[in-house]
């Protein structure tokens, strides 16, 4: 069988509880159901980091935060998996969000067209004009941005939710859906000639803007409430609560964040919320039929996930940063008929980063002995395949995560431990008896020994890392 073209989608900010198909029928995703009906869905895959670009670097380098050196946004990228593609005659292409610092920065591919956050409209981020805010500027568009929904006289009340009514196809997600389908339409390489196309959606990430037109379907769905109570607020640890202070004196992303919104708030926010999911369903829809079009989609293995979730009010959290379910549990699909089991539903514990070795594995590449990620396609083809013992997930200190030095999350296929490096308490959750995570066992004797058997299972996992990692920049040199 010939080495496949590759189609990585990736959204920004999508939890994994938003994709029709898995279970989920607050939300319309009429093009990701087939691709979970025709191809394989990993239903508990885990971020190595609740941010974007620590997440995404794991990925790209099947590693972790702590061994691939970015840390948080902003961390300089150095290599990714990319360049061995590349070296191996993929033509390699990007289109849209990577979130690499710096922002152009190639990691192997061969062209990127750059589009970055929806709203980067504070004084504290890097200048940079991407490719959305110069197509804005020549139609005589000031792009939508914390700095133009703060003159909304209910800017502080609408939780972030706001309704595109620019042109729609200038819209983030519209604007790089036409951008991969422009490539996919245009680029002819060599006879024969694999590609690579990483398609990055800046979408379902805040503010969360969909048309009037999608946002119809939505507008008097009831919506799946957010988990929280004053016990679960009470008791979070002390970063958790700063974290949250955070988010009330700072518009993050346009998101004037709440203590105590209303159930019409709440509503209304998750409402846009998975309108813009759908949003990017359909440009899926549209990458599918660009590739049948362009004839290459029997030799296509497309893959979807996103860098990370949204808390959406569980919790009383806004956005990331924290280790809850909805921030580091992602939706994750493999298509790819004749090549993957149709209709697999792999309930097995993954990591995002498994993602690198299996492209590699999937293109008949060596995956590189430094590598912590594991390949997923024995999990998909039939094979023996038992997922991991642990997931673990890390978050540095940055701006907004400010009173940890370090976060550190690992899960087994019941118990979830939360600790931070600076502070004696943490989060214990059994996920079997509490899904929602609302009853945090940390201090409670009868499940000392768990604790005890994470915390070690953390100690451990650092030190073989660095163990199995302690060569891989060589070979860069």
């Amino acid at each position: 069988m010939s080495r496949p073209n590759i189609v990585l989608v990736m959204t920004d900010q999508q939890r994994f509880d938003s994709i029709a198909a898995l279970g989920n029928p607050h939300v319309d995703t009429p093009n990701l159901d087939r691709l979970v009906r025709e191809g394989a869905a990993f239903t508990r895959a885990y971020v190595a980091s609740p941010s974007c670009a620590p997440s995404r670097a794991s990925l790209f380098t099947g590693l972790y935060p702590h061994t691939s050196g970015v840390l948080r946004n902003d961390d300089r990228w150095a290599h990714s998996w990319v360049e061995i593609l590349a070296d191996a005659g993929y033509r390699c292409t990007s289109i849209g969000k990577m979130h690499t610092y710096p922002y152009e920065a190639s990691v192997g591919f061969h062209e990127r067209h750059v589009v970055e956050n929806k709203d980067r409209a504070h004084p504290s981020l890097p200048f940079f004009l991407d490719n959305w805010d110069k197509a804005l500027w020549a139609r005589g568009i000031e792009k939508p941005s914390r700095v133009t929904y703060r003159t909304r006289p209910d800017y502080r009340e609408r939780l972030g939710a706001f309704e595109w009514e620019l042109p729609e196809d200038m819209h983030a997600d519209n604007f790089v859906g036409n951008l991969a389908r422009h490539w996919l339409d245009s680029y002819h390489g060599a006879p024969g000639e694999p590609f690579l196309l990483q398609v990055g959606f800046p979408g379902p990430h805040p503010p969360y803007d969909p048309p009037g037109r999608v946002l119809d379907a939505y507008r008097e769905r009831e919506m799946p409430e957010p988990a929280r109570s004053p016990e679960d607020l009470a008791a979070q640890p002390e970063p958790l609560q700063a974290l949250r202070r955070q988010h009330y004196d700072n518009d993050h992303d346009a998101i004037h964040h709440l203590p105590d919104p209303t159930r019409e708030q709440t509503q209304r926010q998750r409402r846009h919320y998975y309108a813009n999911v759908t949003l990017i369903d359909e440009q899926v829809g549209g990458i599918v039929d660009a590739l049948d079009r362009r004839g290459v989609l029997d030799d296509t293995v497309i893959i979807f996930t996103s860098d990370h979730g949204d808390a959406l009010g569980d919790h009383g959290h806004s956005q990331k940063w924290n280790m809850y379910e909805p921030s580091v549990r992602v939706p994750a699909i493999m298509w790819a008929p004749g090549r993957i089991d149709a209709g697999t539903v792999v309930d097995g514990l993954v990591s995002l980063m498994d993602i690198g070795p299996t492209v590699l594995d999937l293109a008949d590449l060596p995956v590189p002995p430094w590598m912590e990620a594991h390949s997923l396609l024995p999990a998909v083809t039939g094979r023996q395949w038992t997922g991991r013992e642990y997931v673990f997930s890390e978050h540095a200190r940055d701006l907004i995560l400010t009173e940890t030095e370090l976060m550190t999350m690992v899960r087994d296929d019941r118990w979830k431990l939360v600790e931070f490096i600076d502070h004696d308490r943490g989060q214990l959750f059994d996920l079997h008896e509490d899904p929602n995570e609302e009853h945090d066992l940390w201090s409670v004797e009868e499940h000392a020994d768990v604790r005890r058997r994470l915390h070690e299972a953390i100690s451990t996992w650092r030190a073989r890392s660095a163990l199995h990692t302690a060569t891989w920049a060589k070979d860069f040199r």
